[in-house]
């Protein structure tokens, strides 16, 4: 029989070892929506090898979703940690700067030569810069803003961009619209526009909702006062 003292403490040691376990599988749902990501984030560069253009412009919104979501979980389940902004940002340049830059390389910026090309290129390094410039800024900025356009935004408008124009006849003029688009959102992220993240709005006051060139145009270079901590996860 084993002691009343001794069955107690294995009990409570098995009761750790749970405990321990459960908070290895909270701090991993957020790495593995992450993952996801980061995988919708290659296989969109599958699909544009294959010329899928399409079905890689979804994916990238599948992409999207999946960076909304780590950063509410893991949020949600206080299993915030440096490992994990660190790791979202590697899958973020993967998912919304190089997939979407290559994305529009191949739909519709080849055949104009460097300049094009060089645009194609802009997009991902802007997109890294405004990433690096985030998490720099992590907890010194106001929530309520973002400084630049988000890299998922720029995403978001080369991917609505393919879905609009597949399957219609890319003419030479249209190449080049694309292309100077390409340069303007590039330069639009590493901007010190403010664009309004929706994330504190009062829906009981009204208030106007003018982001990134308007509201500077509009407001000028007014600050926006007291800076509000930014928490891991918030979208880039």
């Amino acid at each position: 029989m084993i002691p009343r003292r001794q069955g107690r403490g294995l009990r409570q040691r098995r009761w750790h070892e749970l405990r321990d376990k459960r908070r290895r599988g909270i701090f991993l749902l957020p790495s593995l929506l992450t993952t996801g990501n980061l995988f919708c984030g290659f296989f969109a560069l599958v699909l544009t090898l294959d010329q899928r253009y399409a079905e890689a412009a979804l994916t990238i919104f599948v992409a999207m979703v999946m960076d909304l979501l780590d950063g509410r979980v893991a949020r949600l389940m206080r299993a915030t940690s440096q490992f994990g902004v660190e790791y979202d940002s590697l899958a973020d340049i993967v998912s919304f700067c190089v997939a979407p830059g290559f994305l529009l390389y191949s739909f519709a910026l080849r055949d104009l030569g460097r300049p094009a090309w060089f645009g194609a290129f802009l997009f991902v390094i802007c997109g890294a810069l405004r990433l690096a410039r985030f998490n720099v800024q992590t907890g010194t900025v106001d929530r309520r803003f973002f400084v630049g356009l988000s890299t998922p935004a720029a995403a978001g408008v080369v991917a609505s961009t393919v879905l609009i124009l597949n399957g219609r006849e890319v003419t030479r003029e249209l190449e080049v619209a694309v292309a100077v688009g390409s340069y303007i959102v590039a330069l639009l992220m590493v901007s010190t526009f403010r664009y309004w993240s929706f994330k504190e709005i009062d829906f009981a006051r009204r208030r106007p909702v003018l982001s990134g060139p308007l509201r500077r145009l509009i407001i000028g270079r007014a600050a926006v006062p007291g800076p509000a901590e930014a928490r891991p996860g918030d979208m880039h």
